[in-house]
């Protein structure tokens, strides 16, 4: 029997455990950061917790008898991939990336990129905004309060740490969103700027047609591209392809 390791804790990690632990030639293990309370958890076995870097991630591979392993977690989570890419390389042991397509702006939208949190916190003091919707995580929250002139809604699964500026209002929410209550948010604190990440899929792209809709600039900020080189899939169905059938199944970046 085949052992896969799904880094994991996005929707389509989850989707592809289901799909993987119907398959009787294979044991599915799912890995969680542990960095959400409460995560959704998938199908199978799931490990919760950090590995310890490259070196703690290529033991538990040795340990495990892992067969391949399968990075489906967040697209901006770039060094748990660093990790993941060391780890297997080390081991020599297949890997693939499954990242779900990025969003691309319609002819309608006001996107202005950034390739960082720090660059999107520079544009916003170029531009004569007052009061932004930020949905750019927990952890990002440090980029953004210094800018005093601006009043920050920002919306995250779990709280960020203390202090929160008294310039920014916390609303803990998970999605998936809708467009309705999109707009009724954004409506209803006067938001004048979107912050967002370019993390694509379909649980939280409602914010991005609500901007458009009430005709609001979006401040995108980029994802990172994947290592060179590296196996990547963009579906579930192209990352299960992968297992059977190799790298001739995927894409590479």
């Amino acid at each position: 029997m085949r052992r896969v390791l799904i880094l994991g804790g996005t929707a389509e990690a989850r989707a592809l455990a289901a799909t993987l632990t119907n398959d009787p030639t294979l044991h599915v293990i799912s890995s969680l950061a542990g960095r959400v309370t409460n995560p959704r958890l998938p199908e199978g076995e799931v490990r919760q917790g950090g590995f310890g870097g490259p070196d703690g991630l290529a033991a538990y591979i040795r340990d495990q008898a892992i067969t391949a392993v399968i990075d489906a977690t967040h697209p901006f989570a770039q060094q748990m991939t660093t990790s993941a890419l060391q780890a297997t390389t080390r081991t020599a042991t297949p890997f693939l990336l499954l990242r779900r397509p990025p969003w691309h702006p319609t002819p309608t939208d006001n996107w202005h990129h950034a390739d960082s949190l720090t660059a999107a916190a520079t544009l916003l003091t170029t531009h004569n905004h007052t009061r932004a919707f930020l949905t750019t995580g927990r952890r990002s929250l440090p980029a953004f309060t210094p800018l005093t002139h601006l009043w920050f809604l920002a919306r995250s699964v779990d709280p960020p740490n203390p202090p929160i500026p008294p310039n920014v209002q916390i609303l803990l929410a998970r999605g998936p969103y809708t467009v309705p209550g999109e707009l009724s948010l954004m409506r209803t604190h006067r938001i004048d700027v979107l912050i967002t990440k370019n993390s694509g899929g379909q649980m939280t792209t409602a914010k991005l047609t609500a901007a458009r809709d009430l005709s609001l600039p979006v401040i995108m900020i980029d994802r990172p591209p994947p290592p060179p080189g590296v196996p990547y899939a963009e579906t579930v169905e192209a990352a299960s392809a992968w297992l059977r059938t190799g790298e001739a199944a995927a894409q590479t970046g």
